[in-house]
């Protein structure tokens, strides 16, 4: 793979060069810079010229096609891209008797360089290791020391400048990789949720029929109805995956500062994401908790009783309103109800609690009889994907539900309380900690509004 320099680096070396030409009476002066392949299994690196000052057809025909051979120099073309005391000894190899070698005595490799009468080899480093050389050759007299010190900086920033400009053309080619990775992402996203369409289609189709034919009273007809519910919620979600996947840079534009201006904001400044799932977003309006709780509890049972979990309920007949967007509030009674489900074990038990008030909240509480949360993991609890000791069990899952949860009550002006061991219950455990989860919310009319 060859590693090119950019047009700015060259610019750069150029300017530089220059420099040495009109204070120093510099005659040409070559940058070369180490050119490494896929395929070069000796784990040496050879030099490649890039820049040659100035570049007239008379000095190009009076060279070879390197400008200068590095052989006139006493250098090897394989001494790059190795630790710097080793380097040295290949440049003092070739030598002939009575060449003029300067190594300075500082023991500072960075300070080291080759000079040969009128011409003068300074290697370009970058934390001890040789990523280049700068040579410059002036024809009517030999260098002077403290020319030499002036040399010494142009070398050194030209090797800043290659190693920023290499670390430049890694970090495009990995965005390049990157974006064509996610572009083969949302094709396969892309034609999974179009497959995903026909099947959940029918399924809704199915759950409507089925309702039509059961009659009122029928025990089947609840379970009827709640998959024609579940079918219109996956129904919303598809079309935000839609949604997702048709963004473009331009969705995106106001949370990028403009080119020519520079804004300092402090972490807390910075505006959430919103979250594309159904109803996140909208406002919030004068709803009933057993309205959005109520229909979620047939799911519950019916996983539950496939399950082998029992499910106990404390619910009064009626609440007051409260202030909430009833769509996000579904998702994330959603997610700590089906978190309750996964982390029970046979036989455990989950307890539902509506009817928890403060002066200015409305709170349902979820209680299980899981192996609970550690004090460490609960420290974090929220993060995306974090999933602490969970995650060392056969229990599948991503660490999203209770972070989307709480992202989606925070913006109801809500919170979530989590308590493990879970709180006194009549479902408490002998062998199991267990886990609570309060979900509140503002009265409709007070905080929040």
């Amino acid at each position: 793979m060859l590693v090119s320099a950019s047009s700015e680096f060259i610019a750069l070396a150029r300017s530089q060069m220059a420099l040495l030409a009109q204070s120093l009476g510099a005659t040409l002066s070559i940058v070369y810079l180490t050119q490494d392949f896929v395929d070069n299994h000796t784990g040496e690196a050879k030099l490649l010229p890039v820049v040659v000052y100035p570049d007239t057809e008379a000095i190009a025909s009076s060279r070879d096609a390197d400008g200068v051979e590095l052989a006139d120099l006493g250098l090897t073309r394989n001494l790059l891209g190795t630790p710097v005391t080793d380097a040295f000894q290949g440049f003092t190899r070739g030598y002939l008797p009575g060449d003029e070698i300067d190594l300075t005595a500082s023991g500072n490799s960075s300070d080291e360089y080759v000079v040969r009468g009128d011409r003068m080899a300074l290697p370009l480093i970058h934390e001890d290791v040789i990523v280049g050389v700068l040579v410059t050759i002036r024809e009517d007299r030999v260098w002077h020391r403290q020319e030499r010190v002036k040399i010494e900086k142009i070398a050194q920033t030209l090797a800043i400048a290659c190693i920023l400009d290499r670390q430049r053309a890694w970090f495009q080619r990995q965005l390049h990789e990157q974006q064509l990775f996610q572009e083969k992402q949302i094709d396969l996203l892309d034609n999974l949720l179009h497959q995903f369409r026909n099947p959940l289609t029918a399924l809704r189709t199915f759950g409507k029929l089925l309702l039509k034919r059961l009659k009122v009273g029928d025990t089947n007809r609840e379970t009827a109805a709640s998959i024609v519910r579940e079918s219109d919620r996956l129904q919303e979600l598809l079309q935000k995956f839609d949604e997702a996947i048709d963004l473009n840079i331009e969705d995106l534009k106001p949370i990028f500062a403009p080119a020519n201006q520079l804004v300092v904001e402090t972490p807390s400044n910075y505006p959430k994401p919103t979250l594309l799932l159904p109803g996140a977003g909208e406002q919030q309006v004068d709803c009933s908790f057993l309205e959005i709780l109520l229909p979620l509890l047939d799911s519950v049972k019916a996983i539950a009783l496939e399950r082998h979990l029992q499910v106990v309920t404390e619910i009064p007949v009626s609440l007051p309103p409260i202030s909430a967007n009833p769509k996000a509030l579904r998702e994330v009674l959603s997610n700590i109800l089906d978190n309750a489900l996964k982390y029970t074990p046979a036989g455990g038990k989950i307890l539902i609690q509506a009817g928890l008030e403060t002066e200015t909240m409305q709170g349902v509480a979820i209680s299980d009889t899981g192996p609970g949360i550690s004090p460490e993991d609960l420290s974090h609890l929220g993060e995306r994907g974090y999933r602490g000791i969970q995650a060392q069990t056969d229990i599948p899952g991503t660490g999203l539900g209770y972070a989307i949860a709480k992202q989606l009550i925070e913006q109801m002006q809500g919170e979530i309380q989590v308590f493990s061991p879970a709180l006194d219950s009549v479902i408490k455990s002998d062998t199991n900690p267990g886990t609570t989860f309060i979900v509140w919310l503002p009265v409709a009319g007070g905080v929040g509004k």
